[in-house]
């Protein structure tokens, strides 16, 4: 048992209660008044700092700026690289998109990471950071062209240099913002996906992947943008949940009876299939019907009009209600029934389309039967691609029916006028049943906002069913944070069989690929692409529409071309995905640390985005991870969970937030460190909201804050730890148990970091600082502080304290509010180690300070004061005195450490009640016994629970007896004009 071991325990014949003294606390000198004059006041220690409890208006972003500058938080990145340590932890920057101005969801995700690498530094890791920006791509692309008039006319290489002029005036803007935020990184090296080196890097990984037979060219249906005129990945893709499609219920007239129905359909008038769908504008591109082999189906008669029609068994009086009829079901019949028959096309007149068995036909919509476009869904691909099907496709880039679609349909788009053109073919041939509104998911391009179609073409893929399984495997060693995002990249793995990566777009990096002038063919082979990857590494990838083809082609690489010559050939114009340009971001960025990062941080787009691209090339490329620990987190919402919108005028600018905007009354100004605070205290997890309320709301948690830092620097006036430190054996309990609880804050916010829950530091720091200091521990110690001789142990034992707190808590919050960590250690009385926190390392606890057994006696004694406080609300605990009267045991030998005497206006056990005396008995005198008494019990576990105990106690509260000291306050003095005996003995020695 530690505290009984750690201090003399004074033992003896029970005590007397001094009735004297209880009696005197109804005498006249009650209540006297101290000298108004405050003639004492200056022989008090009252906090003494220049550190400001606030800082109002334009005062937070100038001081903040003035810390950048004055702290070094530009040369702190090479500062760290150039320590001598073995631990290195790389966070892998996933590269913002250069096409637009920082926005609020920028700043959620640079300033955690940003907390994460100034942790890991703070802690002894030299930190790999470099920061990127994906340069190429669609969005950029558009937003460059957007003011020309004349874009037709501008040659290829014209639009690239519009986009990478436009692409590096949008990486200024945010490189700016990320630095003002404090992000630390060398922002003079950072990496841009259209660098010459960072071009070469990725096309030598699109060559190992080629040779590795992982990239192919392919005639298959992919999402296709008619908006943008290019191909999509899913990654691309946004769905809206209220799209609203025009389905129909169409009448496919059987033409040729199954032969195992042929006896029941033979005796019956024309019958036909029901099949529905929310895209008309694919019937035309119709090439079968499709069913489920092993479920049940059904001939049924029309109660309105006398028709037959086969539609799943299921779904037969769903469909009928859809029709307004009613079916009366003829046979029944298992799907497997069906083979061979052959439907005639709706809209095509002599065109047949065969019923088909498929896996994909589902009974959750529709009919149980599904028309069939090979070209224009995944899965219909795949049953043409069984069946030796025609796959053309009638539909062009811009989404128009092409002239083999007929004239009728003829550059009409499909999605508006060539759908509705179909449907009234459909009604004019009369094999439209029954058109209706149907709301549903559909996808739309995330850039332009537009619905997407599906369209096959002819583009580069990645197998990505070939690298599912191992992709798989090596996810189960990556740890993901939250966890349940590994099951949902798992889920888009196992969904995903192809990737398409060719894009019919101008600003990327080219697909290295020559076609032949007259036939089309793809000319591809090692010595074609190792040569363009030289062109580009010395050049840069402008060199594919600026050079000549005899530099891009070299005549090796037609050794298997029968009698080609260079001139036969002319360069692809497709780039490849811009997902791919990032994904390979690893081979460029990670060659110091041999391709693998300690950790990628993202929003949760990148579950089925970056993450998985850059998974799946270096996979390909380098059979393993690119990371050890993914973590992701959720997009930034307006403060009341609405999407932000300008229109709504609830969009939130970091910088309006930093500076303020043009009205400072409804837009001041805040600071990066209470944009870093937001950051850190939100659930990152989930969607995250900001607004006026919760910046203000943190604006005050920092100045509450801050005023406890105050109270810490002030009460640190002439203190040096060097020389004033206190050994702990030698403080006072009270001091020694604040030491036990600093280093319990000190591991759990430490664990918190590592487990990249920053929330949690943000709560553990304001319990600590609210709870166990501002209204537990300085309450207790100011008289101590204030009225003790200035070098007295006594004092000098919590100075030593607060002098550890005010260290551990500020190297808490620094990865977190960086300026507010460095503006504290300008205000420290003390000379220090370094002039930064951050060059000075992590919290330094001691395991001495971890001292469990103080617990019992601290909190014991707390109970009671509890109980005392609780009874007086209001009042000034020091016009009183307690009296405790615990039953003999370990509680009473517990007090009796903290105070040795029967009565004590100074023992530590005083001190912790906050009253002008206290007394410490085990029973009550019979003359004080009162039905006033507090009652109470406290449990004393000890040993981890070997000693066990729980311990009566009684409190008695009385009022002081002496009066009111006229230099510390409390009613210790023995005259209303003359301090108290401790006062008088510090005041005579001066």
């Amino acid at each position: 048992m530690w505290v009984l071991r750690a201090l003399p325990l004074l033992r003896g014949s029970p005590r007397a209660w001094c009735w004297a003294r209880w009696a005197a606390s109804t005498g006249p000198n009650r209540g006297a008044k101290a000298s108004p004059d405050g003639r004492y006041r200056d022989s008090l220690l009252l906090p003494r700092s220049d550190f400001p409890a606030q800082l109002p208006g334009r005062l937070q972003p100038q001081t903040e700026l003035e810390i950048q500058q004055k702290c070094g938080f530009s040369e702190l990145y090479s500062w760290q690289r150039q320590r001598k340590t073995k631990q290195e932890f790389c966070l892998h920057d996933g590269p913002p998109y250069a096409n637009g101005d920082p926005h609020v969801g920028h700043a959620l995700n640079k300033i955690l990471k940003d907390i994460t690498n100034r942790f890991q530094m703070m802690r002894g890791c030299m930190v790999h950071y470099v920061p990127g920006w994906d340069c190429h791509g669609l969005p950029i692309e558009l937003r460059a062209l957007s003011d020309c008039e004349d874009v037709e006319d501008l040659s290829p290489i014209e639009i690239r240099q519009k986009a990478k002029k436009f692409a590096e005036e949008a990486i200024e803007k945010q490189k700016s913002s990320f630095i003002r935020w404090g992000v630390m990184a060398d922002w003079d090296n950072c990496y841009y996906t259209f660098d010459k080196k960072y071009e070469a890097k990725q096309l030598n990984v699109f060559q190992q992947m080629y040779d590795k037979g992982y990239v192919c060219r392919d005639y298959k249906p992919v999402f296709w943008s008619p908006s943008t005129n290019t191909a999509l990945a899913e990654a691309e893709l946004e769905y809206n949940q209220q799209h609203v499609s025009r389905s129909v219920y169409v009448r496919f007239p059987l033409l040729k009876p199954p032969p195992k129905l042929a006896a029941v359909i033979d005796g019956l008038p024309a019958v036909s299939l029901i099949i529905w769908t929310t895209q008309p504008w694919t019937i035309p591109s119709n090439e079968a019907v499709c069913y489920i082999p092993n479920s049940e189906y059904s001939i049924v008669k029309c109660g309105n009009t006398g028709e037959h029609f086969i539609l799943h068994s299921d779904r037969v009086q769903s469909t009928a209600a859809v029709l307004d009829t009613q079916f009366d079901v003829i046979s029944t019949f298992k799907g497997v029934d069906l083979e061979s028959g052959i439907c005639s096309h709706p809209t095509i007149p002599g065109k047949q389309s065969p019923l088909l068995p498929a896996n994909h036909v589902t009974m959750s919509k529709g009919t149980g039967l599904v028309h069939t476009a090979p070209a224009h869904g995944m899965d219909d691909y795949s049953v043409a691609s069984q069946h030796q099907l025609p796959m053309d496709c009638l539909v062009d880039e811009e989404g128009r029916f092409t002239e083999a679609a007929g004239s009728e349909l003829h550059k009409k788009p499909v999605l508006e006028e060539g759908n509705e053109t179909v449907i009234q073919m459909l009604r004019g041939a009369n094999k439209l049943l029954k058109e209706e509104k149907y709301t549903h998911s559909y996808p739309y391009d995330w850039r332009t906002k537009k619905p997407v179609i599906v369209r096959a073409s002819k583009q580069w893929f990645i197998n990505t069913a070939s690298l599912k399984a191992a992709a798989q495997e090596a996810l189960k060693k990556v740890k993901c944070v939250p966890a349940t995002g590994m099951n949902r990249m798992l889920d888009m793995l196992d969904r995903r069989t192809y990737w398409c990566i060719s894009r019919q777009r101008h600003w990327g990096v080219p697909i290295p690929v020559f076609y032949h002038k007259t036939t089309g063919e793809a000319l591809i082979n090692r010595k074609s692409i190792e040569n363009v990857i030289k062109v580009v590494e010395q050049h840069g990838s402008d060199a594919w529409w600026t050079l000549p083809i005899e530099q891009l082609l070299p005549s090796e690489a037609l050794a298997k071309a029968d009698n080609d010559s260079v001139q036969d050939y002319v360069t692809g114009q497709d780039i490849l995905d811009i997902w791919f340009d990032s994904g390979t971001s690893w081979a460029h960025v990670l060659e110091e640390t041999g391709e693998v990062a300690d950790l990628y941080l993202e929003g949760k787009d990148q579950l089925g985005g970056w993450f998985q691209s850059s998974l799946l090339t270096c996979l390909a490329a380098r059979k393993k991870a690119p990371y050890k620990t993914l973590v992701f987190h959720g997009f930034t919402l307006g403060e009341k969970g609405e999407k932000m919108s300008k229109s709504i005028g609830n969009v939130v600018d970091p910088d309006v937030v930093i500076n303020g905007g043009n009205d400072h009354s409804t837009e001041p100004p805040y600071g990066a460190d209470i944009l870093r605070w937001w950051v850190a205290e939100s659930n990152v997890y989930t969607d995250v909201l900001i607004g006026p309320a919760v910046l203000n709301s943190v604006r005050d948690d920092i100045n509450k804050l801050r005023n406890t830092l105050r109270f810490l620097l002030g009460n640190l006036t002439g203190f040096s730890p060097e020389t004033d430190a206190v050994p702990t054996s030698e403080m006072y309990v009270i001091d020694q148990y604040m030491l036990h609880l600093l280093h319990g804050y000190a591991t759990q916010v430490t664990q918190a970091y590592k487990d990249y829950d920053y929330a949690k530091v943000i709560r553990l720091l304001q319990a600590f600082h609210t709870r166990q200091l501002s209204s537990f521990y300085f309450s207790i110690i100011k008289d101590r502080l204030y009225c003790e001789e200035e070098k007295d142990p006594k004092r000098r034992s919590c100075q030593t304290v607060l002098a550890e707190v005010l260290d551990t808590v500020v190297r808490s919050f620094a990865p977190i509010v960086p300026h507010l960590a460095e503006e504290v250690f300008q205000y420290l009385p003390y000379t220090k180690e370094s002039d930064s926190v951050f060059r000075s390392g992590w919290m330094k606890t001691s395991p001495v300070w971890k001292k469990p057994g103080l617990e019992e006696a601290v909190e014991g004694a707390c109970a009671m004061r509890d109980a005392f406080l609780g009874s007086i609300v209001g009042k000034n605990s020091v016009e009183y005195q307690v009296v405790l009267v615990i039953e003999p045991g370990l509680l009473f030998e517990l007090m009796e450490v903290l105070q040795h005497e029967e009565c004590s206006s100074t023992s530590q056990l005083n001190e912790i009640m906050m009253a002008s005396q206290t007394t410490l008995l085990s029973e009550v005198p019979r003359e004080m016994e009162t039905d006033d008494i507090i009652k109470g019990t406290f449990l004393i576990n000890l040993e981890g629970g070997d000693i066990r105990e729980e311990a009566m106690y009684k409190v008695l509260v009385l009022p002081a007896a002496k009066s009111k000291c006229l230099r510390c306050r409390k009613y210790t003095a023995e005259s209303a004009e003359t301090p108290c005996p401790r006062c008088m003995n510090i005041l005579g020695g001066k």
